[in-house]
């Protein structure tokens, strides 16, 4: 392609989206660009403090505890304070306590710590969700989130390398930047980003539909189309997990070292930051269903090929297979929640969606190591192949009959015009 059809392509992959959007999307590019923590905590732990590495598993799994717990009363606060206070609280709490844990040398107290940083980092990603689906139009939310996971992996690209070299000078200073730079995204959200969470019609209003029920944790759970996609989320989520866990185990069981690990790993960072967005314009134009099972596929078979690896090479490959499933699945499940979520309760959604994620990052490591501690990295490799087929199966199952995604203009306008209904029957 020549550079004046890139530049064309380019155009049209980020034209056309509110400015607002662009204001949430700087927020999460440098929300992740200071994630220092997550990166070097296991080995601030172990070197630095001299922990053993059972209580640096402990800490780690108390943080994804704090998010699996954090992601319901989330989506409840981002539904009822809105998106935009729920976004300040949580960018505001991460900060003071990621501040705060780089101080704390007793184990109870980094433990208890590390669980609340685990709540507040995971407390803003139902509001980020909502807030997305409320200010973009439907045809163009598949393309949004695409842009938005894209950011979200360059940041992580960045920040991993980063970490390395403020690591080698003082871990207390990856503390304090990845503070200040979480406080210096609640501000941009403070200055920048207006609240977009669409207001229930108004039944005493003469001429307006009936007011909407109202959406509470409880009719999430029995929606049960939207809870299998909430499983079918969660299953796909552990088998994208393997590429942190299982995968390093398997790679030093083969005699690879962690450079060789990091090395293999970086492809899957390469490949997103480098094709997610030309890869956005091919999923807007094809049926969602066929997407999610292939992509579903393409991780579940990506994976079971690492059974067959033995140099850095080859896991390089499986890698890449499994990361363009990556790829397509993020957006369009993404899209799909919104699809099957009411506009006035959609945080409760995206807590419900978020939290089967983290809860797969829980439990991902406990499957991994009893897997491959009684049966061989094999077996586990076997496994995500069996689970791949299942979600594939599942969604196609699944979207038959879904309804045509609705078209809107100008979500923000009408949101105006809502809040405009609002104070006149007021």
């Amino acid at each position: 392609m020549s550079v004046a059809g890139l530049r064309r392509v380019a155009h049209e992959t980020v034209s056309g989206l509110p400015r607002e959007f662009w204001w949430l999307w700087t927020s999460t590019l440098v929300n992740r660009l200071g994630a220092f923590v997550a990166t070097f905590m296991a080995l601030y732990l172990t070197l630095d403090r001299g922990y053993s590495a059972s209580y640096a598993g402990l800490v780690a799994a108390l943080h994804g505890l704090g998010g699996v717990i954090s992601s319901l009363g989330a989506g409840v606060m981002t539904d009822r304070l809105g998106r935009r206070p729920t976004m300040l609280i949580a960018q505001t709490s991460t900060a003071v306590s990621v501040a705060v844990l780089g101080f704390m040398v007793h184990p109870a107290a980094i433990a208890a710590v590390a669980f609340v940083v685990g709540m507040a980092s995971n407390a803003s990603r139902p509001a980020v969700q909502a807030m997305m689906a409320d200010i973009v139009r439907p045809e163009d939310r598949v393309r949004a989130f695409s842009l938005n996971y894209w950011a979200v992996n360059l940041g992580f690209a960045v920040s991993s390398a980063g970490a390395g070299f403020i690591a080698e000078y003082s871990y207390l200073a990856g503390f304090m930047v990845e503070a200040a730079m979480t406080l210096f995204c609640a501000v941009v959200v403070f200055l920048k980003v207006p609240e977009s969470r669409p207001q229930t019609a108004h039944a005493m209003v003469p001429g307006t539909a009936p007011a909407e029920p109202a959406v509470r944790l409880s009719t999430v759970l029995r929606d049960g189309r939207f809870m299998s996609v909430v499983g079918l989320s969660f299953v796909v989520a552990l088998i994208f997990q393997q590429g942190y866990v299982g995968l390093p185990v398997a790679m030093g069981t083969d005699g690879l070292s962690s450079s060789d690990f990091g090395t293999a790993i970086a492809v899957n960072g390469v490949m997103i930051v480098v094709l997610q967005i030309p890869v956005s314009r091919f999923i807007q134009q094809h049926d969602p269903r066929s997407l999610l099972v292939v992509s579903s596929l393409m991780a579940g078979y990506g994976f079971g090929l690492t059974a067959f690896a033995g140099s850095v090479a080859v896991y390089a490959l499986t890698i890449g297979v499994w990361t363009i499933g990556e790829i397509i699945n993020a957006p369009v499940q993404s899209n799909l929640v919104v699809r099957l979520s009411p506009a006035h309760g959609r945080g409760r959604y995206q807590g419900m969606y978020t939290m089967s994620w983290s809860a797969a990052a829980l439990i991902a490591p406990l499957m991994s190591g009893l897997v491959i501690d009684h049966y061989g990295a094999k077996w586990l490799w076997g496994m995500c192949g069996v689970l791949g087929t299942v979600a594939a199966l599942g969604y196609w199952g699944l979207m038959r009959g879904l309804p045509t995604e609705e078209k809107a203009a100008a979500p923000v306008a009408a949101a105006g015009a809502r809040r405009e209904t609002a104070d006149q029957a007021a």
